[in-house]
């Protein structure tokens, strides 16, 4: 494995980097970008993953949010995947949902898709071999988040890794994608219509199970994916059956953008922080 260093922009004392390498779990050429913090106290430095939405790649986040001036605050490093395999040797389709910038984050078993839609062990494995190389000082601890697709990605996969992952929060996730359009969908094509085989890749069954991590989720009210997509009752329902630790923040207003997310990064940050010290 070989990594080759694209953009390289100091922000807030820290460096923004973005990376690419041939991915053997993906068999693809991938990009990733990843935030390093100053350290200057030469302190050990946790780490947090960021999964983004439908149609976006690493550059959304690190270039919209401005995480990095609480990446820097709060020392720790902050890792961004690309949403999805890509490459002209990659299947693709037409619409912005399936395909290509839209991986739901699980492993595919229908074809086309199965030869190198495999995102979750591409996170979860392969790009967090290489990430613990980056980061100078590593604590080994990790929590994860994500905005709408990347949302019911950084929720499925942490709590599918609940030893792993010390928090789980999302912005605007897909909570139930079995009963919604975009999962639906992209279950169907991905896994195929045995509707059992759906249940491990859906947050609203997974966290029926025990110990899950403390879970942070901020939804708009304003978001005109909510409530068709993004429909809360059965993942908090199943999450009260389960005494799970759930805070669930409905914010007045406030749309899909990264006009939101920016607004309640901070609260977001200062959450996993908690839990990664």
């Amino acid at each position: 494995m070989s990594l080759k260093l694209i953009e390289q922009h100091f922000s807030f004392d820290g460096v923004q980097y973005k990376y690419s390498h041939y991915s053997e779990v993906l068999q693809c050429d991938m990009t990733f970008s990843i935030y390093l913090p100053s350290n200057k106290e030469k302190k050990e430095i946790p780490l947090i993953w960021w999964l983004s939405g439908l149609t976006c790649t690493d550059d959304n986040f690190s270039q919209k949010s401005g995480f990095q001036r609480l990446a820097e605050k709060h020392q720790v490093a902050v890792i961004i995947p690309d949403t999805s395999p890509r490459g002209e040797n990659v299947a693709d389709d037409a619409a912005y949902d399936l395909g290509q910038g839209a991986s739901f984050y699980l492993t595919s078993t229908q074809q086309p898709w199965a030869k190198h839609y495999n995102m979750y062990a591409y996170i979860n494995d392969e790009l967090s071999s290489i990430v613990a190389t980056l980061v100078p000082n590593f604590s080994g601890k990790e929590s994860i988040m994500g905005h709408s697709m990347g949302g019911h990605g950084a929720l499925v996969i942490g709590l599918k890794n609940t030893s792993k992952y010390k928090a789980v929060s999302a912005f605007s996730p897909i909570l139930s994608p079995s009963q919604v359009p975009w999962g639906i969908k992209a279950f169907s094509t991905y896994l195929g219509e045995n509707k059992a085989s759906w249940k491990e890749w859906d947050a609203s069954e997974l966290i029926k199970e025990t110990n899950t991590p403390p879970i942070l989720i901020t939804q708009g009210t304003g978001d005109q994916f909510y409530p068709e997509q993004l429909e809360e009752t059965t993942f908090l329902e199943n999450a009260k059956a389960n005494n799970a630790a759930i805070t669930y923040n409905k914010v007045e207003g406030y749309d899909h953008s990264y006009f939101f997310i920016s607004t309640f990064l901070e609260d977001h940050f200062e959450f996993h922080v908690k839990h990664l010290r």
